[in-house]
């Protein structure tokens, strides 16, 4: 699993992320405290706290690259 954290701090940036992750049939994780939520919900995303930094768990190796570059709006650090 890769993890990176992003900024999701408008509605309208988590209804592109929304629509953004829905494109890949991998899973993702959104990671709060101790919170996880699937990212693709976006009624789970509206229960977090999106002032905060958010840890997106990516559930691919085979495509990452590419998820990488598509998610790159919202990422604030890729963690190693």
């Amino acid at each position: 699993m890769k993890t990176v954290t992003i900024c999701l701090n408008s509605i309208d940036k988590v209804k592109n992320f929304v629509n953004d992750v829905t494109k890949f049939d991998s899973d993702f994780d959104l990671i709060s405290g101790r919170y996880v939520i699937d990212a693709k919900s976006i009624m789970g995303i509206f229960s977090l706290d999106l002032n905060k930094p958010i840890t997106l768990g990516i559930h691919n190796e085979d495509d990452i690259d590419h998820i990488l570059s598509v998610l790159e709006p919202y990422i604030t650090e890729v963690e190693e």
